[in-house]
């Protein structure tokens, strides 16, 4: 079977999210199960563009409205991510270094779609599937199946998945001439609220959809900014499927990005000394627990309640606790955290920004994961976390529901610890919970580490079940 999957990001050429992640593990994972996996993304000007060699498979143009672009195609030679990459340039859109952020966005990935259906078109065989993900590719199986230029790609299979169902890729009707000429009575097909809605449009078009976890795809009927109604009516087609995570990637056994390696049977001693490494860089005390964050630091993630509920618990232990928090987002949320670390400088530290290497470091340093998401529809960060031994604590919502059993589960057979609101209380009441009991239990934490660390959150079985929803 040949999948195409049609993405803004790929770890590692591109990465601004979980979304990165899952394309850049999920086809690996499908190839290495015997399937021909492909995946098509912009041209950034990025580190890994600069670092690799190229070969040019592909040039032609076309139209945004009434403007003609041209586009080429390159090709990754060595196909080292165990998968064919192919980049599509488009010079003075998507020749940028970030991935999002520009104020002509609706226009580059506008763009962007549109190259990719016509170059889809010129093929000389057709691919089983079309997989796409996140609104900046949701127009595609509308063009696949509407727009009168691309008859032949409409046998297509098409798949949708939604990683975050919070942007939608809105777009005035004054900009629907952007599109190729397409059947006016689909117009409805684009439509929702008065305006185009790019997942809206994912949503009505594909042959099927998917979400990151089946929580996630639950809560989409009940709370999708703006599109329950339409989860509702099109739940037939809908599944939801987990993300699983590049065990290749995160394996503290082999994790090169690691002072210290360790596995199961050596987890007590590993994580003291890449503890000791870490709160050594930091300024802290290994002796005390540590609680991380890693994120970015918007509402979606319930960062804002960060410095109350770390300001509190700090100081309602007497300094007996470290926190380090990794991530960028809003600006004034910044200035608090660092404003917090002048405050109390060996009990918490920042690093604002983003950095994979102390992200690595991070989840093998530390003893809790703070996760108080409001919306998380999958999540990696935890299963980043049970994989390294590290106790994550999260909110009861989406894919941290599906992955993570608190740890009074009935006869301690749980692992983490889990809350039901993102608020200063409940986290600090978690912290409360982790702090006094967990961390005062080593026997109780030593088995929990170990159970975290023998759970199979591979991309494996996910794969496979990709595979399955292709077939029907």
């Amino acid at each position: 079977m040949e999948i195409v999957h049609i993405s803004a990001e790929c770890y590692p050429v591109a990465k601004a999210g979980g979304l990165g992640d899952v394309v850049g593990a999920l086809p690996k994972y499908q190839q290495q199960l015997g399937h021909l996996a492909k995946v098509v993304m912009p041209m950034y000007r990025s580190k890994y563009l600069y670092n690799h060699e190229w070969e040019l498979v592909h040039e032609s143009g076309t139209y945004l409205g009434n403007t003609w672009f041209r586009y080429a195609v390159i090709k990754e030679k060595t196909n080292e991510l165990g998968f064919d990459l192919y980049l599509l340039d488009i010079n003075g859109l998507l020749d940028r270094e970030k991935v999002y952020g520009y104020d002509d966005d609706t226009e580059r990935f506008t763009a962007f779609q549109i190259a990719v259906v016509h170059w889809l078109a010129t093929w000389e065989h057709r691919p089983d599937v079309v997989h796409v993900h996140d609104h900046h590719t949701g127009l595609i199986p509308f063009m696949m199946k509407y727009c009168y230029a691309y008859q032949s790609l409409r046998s297509i299979k098409t798949v949708f998945t939604i990683h975050n169902g919070q942007y939608q890729g809105w777009m005035g009707w004054n900009k629907s001439h952007y599109l190729p000429s397409f059947d006016n009575w689909k117009s409805g097909m684009l439509e929702w609220k008065d305006s185009i809605n790019a997942l809206a449009a994912a949503v009505k078009c594909a042959d099927k959809v998917t979400t990151v976890s089946q929580s996630y795809m639950e809560e989409l009927r009940i709370q999708a900014n703006g599109l329950e109604d339409l989860f509702e009516y099109e739940k037939g087609k809908c599944s939801g499927i987990l993300n699983g995570i590049d065990t290749e990637v995160w394996d503290p056994e082999t994790d090169p990005l690691l002072p210290y390696n360790y596995g199961i049977a050596d987890v007590v001693e590993g994580k003291e000394l890449n503890k000791k490494s870490v709160c050594q860089h930091f300024g802290l005390d290994a002796d005390k627990p540590l609680f991380i964050f890693i994120g970015r630091l918007v509402g979606e993630k319930a960062a804002e309640i960060l410095p109350s509920a770390i300001g509190e618990a700090a100081a309602e232990f007497n300094g007996a606790l470290n926190f380090i928090v990794l991530g960028s987002g809003d600006p004034k949320l910044e200035y608090e955290l660092q404003a917090l670390q002048e405050l109390i400088p060996n009990q918490m530290s920042c690093y604002i920004g983003y950095n994979e290497k102390l992200a690595h470091q991070l989840y093998a340093a530390a003893d809790f994961l703070l996760m108080p998401s409001r919306v998380e529809p999958c999540g990696l960060n935890q299963m980043y976390a049970l994989r390294y031994g590290t106790v994550p604590m999260v909110r009861n919502t989406g894919g941290l529901r599906d992955t993570v059993i608190d740890i009074g589960a009935p006869n301690f057979t749980g692992y983490g610890l889990v809350f039901e609101h993102p608020s200063v209380g409940d986290l600090k009441h978690a912290i409360h919970r982790a702090a006094s009991w967990y961390f005062e239990k080593p026997d109780i934490l030593l088995a929990a580490r170990q159970k975290m660390m023998a759970i199979d959150n591979s991309w494996t079985k996910s794969a496979a079940a990709y595979i399955d929803l292709y077939k029907s």
